[in-house]
């Protein structure tokens, strides 16, 4: 969903519908599809021992949080769609778990005779830890697929990038073989279409309730797009829904879990109500995109195109968290839709999910501040700078080109596997690039910069301890040791803390800035992987440091309390 849901913020997995169209128009592939003997979502394979990379599970790293809101101000109506919708995002969360490990999912977990084991496998969604590189850590699981349930597990790239299929880069269907072992393409709708037809009506019901006349038709239109995986619509309406307290994201929407292509998504829900007071304090940052576009330190070919000013910055509290949203590293804020065409016509929406947001800045980012920050420099660690970078990550997916500047394809296709990890790195130096020119413009107010400079090093830590497996943890490893490399971030050998050297700061972030912008606008596949093998990694003296705050048990993510009883409902 940034466009993605992002920790960071967001991040960014565009998504789009002309292969999708191609693939409808293509019948025989369909009717080839649903008369297949492997259509269903294939099981785990089977592993040999010397497969099983077996390491400790750790439900310990998450801390815990409940998630609620002043519902106070809800009429009954309002309470029971909240209901209707959180029933609906649990069935975006089986068909995740699905998606992630198997159909047969439950099953395995009730295999599961140790407590602390079945405990993590439910906060992975499966037996592969998030943020330690997918490694297995249930006995008898060999590595993750690369390619999760949506190819098939017998199938090289090679097979792949060789068969005719139109649509095969498709972001809504299933890779599966028919009787003659042949790739065919399952469109979700088909795969799974009893499931989304009851999602579908209960987003209906949940229509009916709705204050909002607009709310109550994005909804009726979401529920469309479900069954016929035709989001665009939808998309498109929701970007203009603005009067309702109650929102909803819901769908196949973030293509990280493939790591084979990164072409398929992921299912996915989240419940959330608007905090009007602060969504009204940020709803005019979104006017400055063009200008700040202009002003990107990188050539004029790279910033050609221009970004769309409807885009709606609000914060909100979180009530329920579903599928891919809920696994791993949590979303503390969505910049949506992914569909390159609507942002570049429209925008996106950017939602700030401040409980959530507070609870990482609270049990995380200044315990490891606590540990990890130069002394001197740990009273410019604040909520507000925390906020505001994570804030201004989701409005930067908005900058650059999502088009190769040879017109070639977009630069999600010319990056495949990589683009997740350069869309975020992309995201998280321009929103500091846009707070430095903000706060030149005197836009932000009586702050002080060195605030976000240094929150911004302490996220960094944050987020690197997602490990190698996610694209915000990857981007995040980069940017470290880029600016590490350019004497931006300074480490204190004597003490083992960091501190910004804020004159260099600006610099290095407008090289790096310069750097990502041109790979993108080139779709420069190579010269991204050189990159992200050179700097995305953690070398010893790093990893002693981070270290340090697993022996401090410091928790690297959080964990929700979630539902209808922890909302009073």
């Amino acid at each position: 969903m940034s466009g993605r849901l992002c920790d960071t913020s967001g991040g960014s997995n565009p998504g789009g519908t002309v292969n999708l169209r191609i693939l409808l128009r293509e019948t025989g592939v369909l009717l080839a599809c649903l008369f297949a003997a492997s259509c269903s979502t294939e099981a785990p394979p089977e592993t040999t021992t010397e497969q099983l990379v077996t390491v400790e599970p750790r439900p310990e790293i998450y801390a815990d949080f409940t998630l609620s809101a002043d519902l106070s101000g809800l009429s009954n109506s309002q309470r029971q769609m909240i209901r209707i919708l959180i029933e609906a995002s649990q069935i975006m969360d089986d068909l995740f778990w699905r998606q992630s490990y198997g159909d047969d999912y439950k099953a395995w977990l009730n295999s599961i005779g140790n407590a602390k084991a079945r405990r993590f496998a439910e906060l992975n969604y499966g037996p592969w830890d998030r943020l330690d590189d997918e490694k297995p850590f249930v006995s008898g699981m060999g590595a993750k697929p690369l390619g999760a349930r949506f190819y098939p597990e017998d199938m090289s790239k090679p097979e792949f990038e060789e068969a005719y299929l139109p649509g095969k880069k498709g972001h809504y269907s299933l890779v599966r073989r028919n009787t003659k072992g042949e790739l065919v393409l399952v469109p979700y709708h088909v795969a799974y279409r009893e499931e989304l037809g009851r999602v579908a009506g209960l987003l209906r019901q949940a229509a009916k309730l709705a204050e909002s006349s607009d709310f109550a038709t994005y909804l009726k239109l979401r529920a469309a797009a479900l069954i016929s995986d035709e989001f665009q619509i939808s998309d498109r309406f929701w970007l203009d829904v603005n009067d309702n307290q109650i929102d909803l994201v819901i769908g196949p929407i973030e293509t990280y879990e493939d790591r084979l292509f990164g072409f398929r998504t992921a299912y996915e829900s989240i419940v959330l109500i608007k905090d009007l007071d602060w969504s009204d304090r940020l709803s005019r940052f979104a006017a400055f995109l063009p200008d700040l576009q202009k002003g990107l330190p990188v050539a004029d070919e790279y910033k050609w195109e221009m970004p769309g000013t409807d885009s709606d910055l609000g914060a909100y509290d979180v009530v329920y968290y579903a599928g891919y949203s809920n696994a791993g590293s949590k979303s503390i804020a969505i910049n949506l839709p992914n569909d390159e065409e609507v942002q570049l016509d429209k925008g996106t929406r950017r939602l700030q999910l401040k409980n959530a947001m507070r609870a990482k800045f609270e049990k995380i980012l200044e315990p490891i501040a606590a540990e990890l920050i130069d002394e001197s420099q740990r009273k410019h660690i604040t909520f507000d700078a925390f906020f505001a970078n994570a804030m201004f990550h989701e409005v930067a997916h908005g900058l650059g080109v999502k088009n190769t500047i040879d017109g070639q394809s977009t630069v999600r296709e010319a990056m495949l596997d990589l683009a997740t990890t350069m869309e975020e790195g992309k995201a998280d130096i321009l929103g500091l690039y846009m707070i430095t020119e903000l706060h030149k413009a005197g836009e932000l107010g009586d702050v002080d910069l060195r605030d976000y400079y240094t929150t911004f090093m302490a996220g960094i830590f944050r987020s690197i301890r997602f490990g190698a497996s996610s694209a915000h943890g990857k981007a995040n490893m980069v940017r470290f040791n880029y600016f590490m490399d350019e004497g931006a971030f300074v480490r204190d050998d004597a003490t083992g803390t960091y501190r910004v050297d804020f004159e260099k700061m600006e610099a290095a972030m407008a090289a790096m800035s310069r750097l990502l912008l041109t790979l993108q606008g080139d779709g420069d596949y190579d010269g991204a992987a050189k990159l992200i093998n050179s700097k995305g990694i953690i070398t010893a003296k790093l990893q002693a440091d981070l270290d340090r705050l697993t022996n401090a048990r410091i928790p690297v993510d959080i964990t929700f309390q979630q539902g209808v009883a922890e909302l009073g409902l």
